[in-house]
Parts: structure tokens; sequence; C-alpha cells
């Protein structure tokens, strides 16, 4: 059930919209901010400062580290849309990816004073077993937890203006992570740690703390998560990070997702239209429940999002015998839309992704996982950021050598016919 209807002239009134956000190619906002040392206080809710998830992997494996090279080449490719911190997930030793980041920008900073790029380190933290043939314990953890928290502290007194936020754990609590979530006492202890650091001058005083999980780890979902410990924890960051994913809740939660009975007279596009709505609210919902039980607890903490995101190929439940929740149209409308709402409210939100990695997924290369970025493997941009194309911002850039054109060629009519009406009615 393909779309074969003509929209032009809406879809390219779109398209002007969604670089709405994005600032001018390669400048940075010119404030009386952008004269002083920036912290996590000033850039965080900042829509001059635009937040994104970003993995440089280019290869099946992260056996296979981007070159210092390929990381400026990304990293001008984010800067000229507007990008000015970056969200990273581990600083494990054997993938020096982080760390090379935090290298490729001081380089940049050094060759241009102007570029101006900051970085949310992510410590990971698993449980004992995790990852391995035996069970996961849950309820104690990994002895390379301190380690990893050593390192992200180091780093970040190596690189004071670029580091301005370490995260303690990505999904850590989350009990659908079976491999490896851990207690909130964990995520607790360690964020306890690097706020005692800070207090004896061993850690830069601006640096802030936190955790991004799931909203239900953050108290926005099954009460189950309400405990004593993750109160404490809310009291001890200095923000709150959540994730909240309309796209997989389009399999797993999909109410608002099924085309409600009084539209089903309605255009395939007005139909899709709508869904990209109410995914808009789901996470509006998500943020919301979390921020009432949060505010509970501390009334002054600030709330962003840490992740959020729209693949745009799938092989498996999202796709075309799936919800049908997938592909760049759909994407386009959710990034537009959910960049409105979050720089309205004054919300960071770490977009995911900035490119898409294919080791997520290596054994299926149409696996959802590996294609939630908004440029592909060779730097084609995708449909939400095509208007920056138009503009320029990304003349004179290269990704993998590959000067930045659209996908579909730009060609609106050959992007819908991939465009699919959203679907429940499937086995699950």
């Amino acid at each position: 059930m393909k779309l074969n209807i003509k929209i032009l002239v809406p879809i390219l009134g779109l398209i002007v919209l969604l670089g709405c956000s994005s600032n001018k190619k390669n400048k940075s906002p010119i404030t009386k901010e952008a004269t002083q040392e920036m912290t996590a206080a000033k850039i965080l809710g900042n829509p001059d400062y635009l937040a994104i998830s970003y993995g440089g992997y280019r290869e099946k494996t992260r056996e296979v580290q981007p070159t210092i090279i390929e990381l400026k080449e990304d990293l001008k490719l984010l800067h000229a849309m507007g990008i000015r911190i970056l969200r990273t997930y581990n600083v494990q030793t054997d993938l020096p990816h982080a760390s090379n980041i935090l290298k490729a920008i001081s380089q940049l900073k050094k060759e241009d004073p102007s570029f101006e790029m900051y970085v949310m380190l992510g410590a990971w933290i698993d449980c004992l077993n995790a990852w391995t043939d035996k069970a996961p314990n849950h309820d104690v953890e990994s002895i390379q937890n301190e380690g990893e928290i050593e390192r992200a502290a180091a780093l970040a007194n190596k690189y004071p203006n670029i580091v301005k936020v370490i995260a303690v754990g990505n999904e850590a609590m989350v009990k659908w992570a079976t491999s490896y979530y851990v207690q909130p006492n964990v995520i607790l202890k360690w964020v306890n740690h690097l706020q005692e650091l800070k207090k004896k001058g061993d850690l830069p005083k601006d640096l802030w703390i936190t955790s991004s999980d799931d909203f239900s780890s953050w108290g926005g979902g099954d009460e189950s998560y309400r405990v004593k410990d993750l109160e404490d924890l809310i009291k001890a960051v200095d923000y709150v990070s959540m994730h909240t994913y309309a796209y997989h809740n389009s399999h797993y939660n999909p109410e608002f997702w099924k085309v409600p009975d009084n539209e089903h007279q309605l255009s395939d596009k007005e139909k899709i239209d709508n869904s990209m709505l109410r995914a808009l609210e789901f996470a509006k919902k998500q943020y919301k429940d979390v921020s009432e039980y949060i505010k509970s607890i501390d009334s002054s903490k600030p709330i962003h999002i840490g992740e959020t995101g729209w693949a745009t190929t799938s092989s498996g439940v999202y796709g075309v015998n799936g919800s049908r929740a997938t592909d760049e149209y759909k994407q386009g409308l959710y990034y537009k839309q959910l960049r409105e709402w979050t720089n309205k409210e004054r919300i960071s939100c770490f977009y995911f992704e900035a490119f898409d990695e294919q080791w997520k997924d290596a054994q299926n290369s149409n696996g959802s996982e590996n294609h939630f970025g908004l440029f592909t493997l060779n730097g084609e941009a995708k449909f939400p950021i095509w208007t920056l194309v138009d503009k320029g911002v990304f003349d004179g850039l290269t990704r993998n050598g590959n000067s930045i054109s659209k996908t579909f060629n730009g060609n609106v009519d050959a992007l819908m016919q991939e465009v699919l009406v959203p679907n429940t009615s499937y086995n699950r």
C-alpha cells in the first residue's frame, strides 16, 4: 500500500520550515554568552546550542575506529548545521572513540578559533557478568565500572573547555536492558563520587553530572521504579536526562499509533501527518510524566531529553510487515516538530542520531538500529535536513570523500513512494 499522491508543494513548504532551527553556515550565535566561557548551565536548554547524539563509526564493527581526520570531517558537518553539543556513550579502553572526538574538537578549535563544540561524555555502566555467557547479576555491578568513571573524570579534567557533562550510564537502570542493567544504587554511588570530586576541586566546578536513561527509569512510568535510591539520585544529579521513543512504541505500545475511527475517511497523507502529531504528543506525555515525578522530589531540577529519534529503514517490526513507522518522511516530520517544541520550551534534545552506523545490527543491513541517522553512511542528507543542502551550509564539506547531496536525489515524489500508512493490525 504505497503512497502515490501529488504533494510536491506542501512538502517543499515543509522542507523550508525544517531548517528553521539551524544556525547560519559555520557561525556560532553572537551573544553575550558566546564571549564568555560556556558551561552546562548555559548550554542546556539554550536553543542556540543544538544537541545531538554522535557516533562516527563507518564499518560493521567498532574494532575499526574512525580516524581523527574522519571525525573532524563529521564535526565540521555538524557544526555547519548548528550543532554545538554532542553526546557520546563510553570511554572503554579498547574503544577510544570518545577520547578521539575530544582530540578532534581540540584540533579544530586550534585551527579555527570560531569553532565551538562541547561534549556530554558518557561513562558506560554494567552489572556483573554483563555481555558474557554467564547469567547477569543485576544486583551487583561490574568491576569495569570503576575504571570507566576514572577515565571519564580524567578526560573531563584534560578537556575542561569541551567536556561540560558526564553521564553515568546509558539506559543502565531500565529493566528491559536485560543484558546489563543495574539497580539505581549503583548509578547513585558513581554520581555521588563525581559530585564529591567536584567539591574537592578534583573536577571542574561547573561540570554537570547526570545519568541518561529511559523515561520509566526516572519515575515516568511503572511505579516499581519509584524507590528511595531513585529519589536520592534525582537529588544528586545536576539535571535529569530522559529518553523517549515513540518510534519503538509504535510496536510495543501502539494505541497512539493506530488510525482512529474518525480518521478513516482521510487521505493517506492526512493519516500519516496526524500519526506523527500523535507521536509528538506521545513524547510530550512521557516528558510530562517524568517532570511531574521529578518535581515532586526536587522542584528545582532541570529535565532534558538525552535521546529520541526516528529510523528510516526497517526490515523488522517497524517496517512494511509491522507498524510501518519507518521512512524519511516520518523522520522529517518528527525531527521538525520535536525541534520546534523543545526549542520553544528550552529543553535540550540530544537527537538520536547524527549519522547512520552499520555496526549496531551488523548481520542485517536493513535493521532499524542501523538507520537512525540524519545522514547516511556516505554523507547523503536525509529528508529532515534537505533544506540545509539547499541553503548551501554544507558547501565544501564532505564525508568519506563525498560532497553532501540529498537522498532520493532530492525528488519528493520518489521519497513518498516508500511512505506507508501506520499499521497496528499484524501479529506481534
